[in-house]
């Protein structure tokens, strides 16, 4: 579903039907033959909020929408020409965030408490943005009262795990093509750092790569992506504000050959931030981030080759 704006909204029931009518929790949009060694990810740009969940937060949608990579999986829609498949959200980041492992959650957000097995002292979760998030990016809390733990736990059986299994296969696909893979984890920031972030007040970078500081992914899939970015005009830093999340961390395994990147855009590039509607250099962006998708397409496969990274 394409739209812009306060409307980009889809009132239907997944807990009960398992799916957003004739949406799907999320999708894969695929090149007829993948030619890229690559996966695109859009985690956080999906924007359906359902009415069941709209019933128990107390924010209103403008609010919950600050916390959406908002036309992300757009920006990076070029991703199939190019080769190389783009798996997308289509639930909003807010309902359940994809970045996250499957059981980071807060114990004060739930009536009963929480299994044993899962993770309530991660940095994410004592911020509030765990697997079910507590808080939206400015800090504001989403949800009028604790939740039963079966509603946390029905969105991760429903969406988080069918989400990074189809994460895994295409990734496992993409080796089996090639000898090797990356991911590319599409994101988008606000223009300023937000009253729960480390950079707080702060004018941010147009673009940040994260590669959990040299961890996962081989320098010749950063310095590439570097290198293009500034040489298309935009200022970009390296893990900071943010060094990449879940996926990155969890996937990224370059001794292996499977390289992850994630990549966060200043919204203020794209975007109207406060309307939430495209802003006038959105097709620019669009059209920049798919000659990155070509460099990035272009560097030799040996460069990301396990035995390669590992001799480093």
């Amino acid at each position: 579903m394409i739209a812009t704006g306060l409307q980009r909204f889809v009132p239907m029931d997944i807990l009960t039907r398992g799916n957003l009518g004739s949406i799907k929790p999320f999708a894969v949009r695929a090149p007829r033959r993948q030619t890229m060694a690559a996966v695109f990810v859009s985690g956080h740009s999906g924007a359906a909020y359902l009415p069941e969940f709209l019933r128990d937060v107390k924010l209103e949608i403008a609010d919950l929408r600050r916390s959406e990579d908002a036309f992300v999986d757009e920006l990076f829609a070029g991703a199939p020409a190019a080769g190389a498949p783009l798996l997308m959200a289509h639930v909003p980041r807010v309902f359940l965030d994809p970045n996250r492992e499957p059981y980071e959650l807060d114990p004060t957000m739930f009536v009963e408490p929480l299994p044993g097995f899962a993770n309530s002292a991660s940095h994410r979760v004592l911020g509030g943005l765990g697997t079910i998030a507590r808080v939206v990016s400015n800090g504001a809390v989403i949800y009028r009262r604790r939740l039963p733990l079966a509603l946390a736990l029905r969105r991760i059986e429903r969406i988080h795990k069918p989400f990074h299994t189809t994460l895994a296969g295409l990734i496992a696909r993409t080796r089996e093509r090639f000898g090797v893979a990356m991911i590319v984890d599409c994101h988008s920031m606000p223009s300023v750092g937000g009253p729960i972030d480390q950079d707080s007040g702060k004018v941010r970078a147009d673009i940040v790569l994260g590669d959990r500081f040299g961890r996962s992914a081989a320098p010749a899939v950063v310095a590439t992506a570097e290198r293009e970015l500034k040489r298309l005009g935009y200022r970009v830093f390296r893990n900071a504000p943010y060094a990449g999340g879940y996926i990155t961390q969890h996937y990224g395994k370059p001794r292996e050959g499977v390289h992850a990147l994630q990549i966060e855009l200043n919204r203020a590039l794209y975007m109207n931030e406060d309307a939430v509607s495209h802003g006038p250099a959105f097709a620019k962006v669009r059209d920049d981030l798919s000659q990155l998708m070509a460099t990035l397409k272009a560097i030799p496969l040996e460069d990301l080759e396990p035995l390669k990274r590992a001799a480093e």
